[in-house]
């Protein structure tokens, strides 16, 4: 499985932490955009989750990270942190 690539970027002194094209975090600090990007990551796998993911027969379906969003959820449903799978 592959783990979408984390870059960390800093503009007049705002971070930007990019998840693979999954999410985006932002704050005043590392620890503020990490804590942001976390929570959109969640909103995504809860979303995901909970009214599942059709697609259309034109749009290709990236399956590895479907599956990272759906092992995202089970850590996540299971009371887990997720920040392991994307900060680790």
């Amino acid at each position: 499985m592959r783990t979408p690539s984390l870059t960390v970027t800093e503009r007049e002194g705002w971070v930007l932490l990019q998840f693979g094209a999954l999410a985006r975090g932002e704050g005043a600090s590392l620890q503020e955009a990490g804590d942001d990007l976390i929570r959109r990551l969640l909103e995504l796998v809860i979303a995901v989750r909970s009214s599942g993911f059709a697609a259309s027969g034109e749009v290709r379906v990236d399956l590895e990270t479907m599956d990272f969003l759906y092992r995202l959820g089970e850590v996540a449903a299971a009371g887990g942190d997720i920040r392991a799978w994307v900060f680790g």
